[in-house]
């Protein structure tokens, strides 16, 4: 004699409620790790903080000034008087590309300050210096 399960006259199903969990899950893994790559142009410094940062996304010329005072323009080392020409020739044909210096909190501040004189002395306006956002 032969019992029944209850099986027999059943199907096999794919079960759909897992399946799109783990869609999900890896549509959120990646949109988040989308969002965390950050393109930056500069060397690795430790900005001072500010409680009001602001984020531009246009194209822009880095200038990262090092604890040691070394100018760095993106990620090639320069020197002050060379700074001018290769912001001029980076600047033909192009109006209005801002300019981030981005300078170690222990940087001298009249390096700063003489970077920011040369560039406005070459007509550049949108010059803006990189801070992190305060921790409170």
């Amino acid at each position: 004699m032969r019992l029944s399960s209850g099986y027999e006259g059943r199907k096999a199903r794919i079960e759909m409620v897992p399946l799109i969990d783990t869609i999900f899950l890896l549509l959120v893994f990646f949109i988040y790790g989308m969002l965390s790559m950050v393109v930056h142009r500069g060397l690795k410094v430790e900005l001072p903080e500010a409680s009001t940062p602001q984020v531009d996304k246009r194209e822009y010329i880095s200038i990262t000034i090092t604890k040691d005072n070394m100018i760095y323009l993106d990620k090639e080392q320069i020197t002050l008087d060379e700074l001018v020409s290769r912001i001029a020739g980076r600047m033909k044909g192009k109006k209005d590309i801002p300019v981030f210096i981005e300078g170690d909190k222990y940087a001298d501040l009249g390096v700063a300050i003489r970077i920011l004189d040369l560039l406005r002395g070459v007509g550049i306006r949108e010059i803006s210096f990189a801070a992190m956002e305060e921790t409170r």
